[in-house]
């Protein structure tokens, strides 16, 4: 299989991360819901002090209008319990005056001492149905205003959307030397272009191998264009266990009491449920074998109750590592993993397979970091 190149290129680390539940996407079974399992201050904040305690290094905040809790809100919260782990939250570009989402960015980006890392994402808003070119236009010119708040003197932008003249920047300046790195996932021709011209990471669902080979090949291709050359990432659930049967068990185990008409009201219940992204999710179930399985390993049961990320790496320790090891040969060095619940997931796979993982934080890696501040320690786990 032919290898992308990447930007950390000579990286033998990986950035592996967990997942918060903010929006209600916590289950025992997919589809059941629970109480204590809701999207709650104490459940997700429990995920995330367990996620910082085992070595993750980063955790994903998401954003939803539906259900849940504040992304920004959460993570200013977080900021003082936490320690080493970096915080990858959302920004919905629109949502916020991009000024003033410059110096909420700057003021959470102090608070975490450049634990912070922005996840971009253009969507309609509630009430919106926006097109595609409205949308991608809106994103990058709160990217391009945000870049320029935080490496400029001055704002001075002539958009379609946004229009600022002679702004000081002395407010909005981050922690980090340029800013928070942007992660950006999109399957649209305008979603690549943004993330090729402006982001440092794409950000991809799980598909076959050969699939995610050809979309980091796109991407390239594009990035090229610009005189750039960006990394990849990676966001998929987990079951792993001690063998592969009792993976596969408790696979089928997290599906046995799924309703498939409740399973479609979640899927559609997501203000992205229509975009090119979900329906490749879809597409996945439709060329699944009987047990869900669209490749060895690859289970694509998570997608019959959830909007998004549908798949998850099914095995023992042994073949979810080799999996790992693949996706990292062919130019992956950012994941994002989760499963269900999310703190007991969190613990099997930070305790079986973490420590074997060799981790980094590529904000480090990026030097956005300011000189002088103490190292986190990177860790050293090795296969065995």
């Amino acid at each position: 299989m032919q290898v992308v190149p990447v930007k950390s290129e000579h990286l033998d680390a990986a950035e592996v991360a967990w997942f918060a539940p903010l929006c209600s996407d916590d289950y025992r079974h997919l589809g059941v819901p629970e109480g204590d399992l809701r999207s709650s201050w104490e459940n997700t904040y429990a995920v995330a002090k367990l996620a910082d305690k085992l070595g993750y290094r980063n955790i994903l905040c998401p954003s939803s209008y539906q259900v849940g809790q504040d992304t920004l809100s959460f993570v200013a919260a977080m900021a003082p319990l936490t320690h080493r782990m970096n915080f990858l939250a959302a920004i919905r570009c629109g949502e916020m005056q991009p000024i003033m989402l410059a110096r909420t960015v700057a003021t959470l980006d102090h608070m975490l001492k450049g634990r912070l890392i922005l996840n971009v994402i253009s969507s309609d808003f509630p009430g919106e149905t926006a097109s595609n070119e409205h949308r991608y236009q809106r994103s990058k010119e709160v990217v391009e205003i945000l870049k320029q708040a935080w490496t400029q003197d001055e704002i001075n932008y002539a958009g379609q959307v946004y229009q600022f003249k002679g702004l000081t920047t002395d407010p909005v300046r981050p922690y980090q030397t340029g800013g928070p790195l942007l992660y950006f996932g999109g399957y649209s021709p305008q979603a690549v272009d943004l993330c090729a011209q402006h982001c440092d990471v794409y950000l991809m669902w799980p598909e076959t191998e050969e699939e995610l080979a050809g979309r980091m090949r796109v991407v390239h291709e594009r990035a090229q264009h610009y005189g750039r050359v960006i990394d990849y990432g990676l966001r998929v659930h987990m079951v792993v266990r001690d063998t592969e049967q009792e993976a596969r068990e408790y696979a089928a185990e997290l599906v046995s009491q799924l309703d498939d008409d409740v399973g479609r009201k979640i899927r559609e219940r997501a203000l992205d449920a229509k975009n090119y992204g979900v329906s490749l999710q879809a597409k996945n179930l439709d060329l699944s074998d009987a047990e869900g399985y669209i490749e060895p390993h690859l289970w694509t049961g998570v997608g019959r109750a959830r909007s998004g990320c549908g798949a998850a790496l099914v095995g023992s320790v042994d073949q979810v590592m080799s999996k790992i090891e693949r996706y990292q040969k062919m130019g992956i060095r950012a994941f994002i993993f989760s499963g269900y619940p999310h703190l007991q997931e969190c613990e099997i796979f930070g305790s079986k397979v973490l420590p074997q993982l060799k981790t980094c934080s590529l904000p480090e890696v990026y030097g956005r970091v300011p000189k002088g501040v103490p190292d986190t320690p990177l860790g050293q786990g090795v296969r065995r």
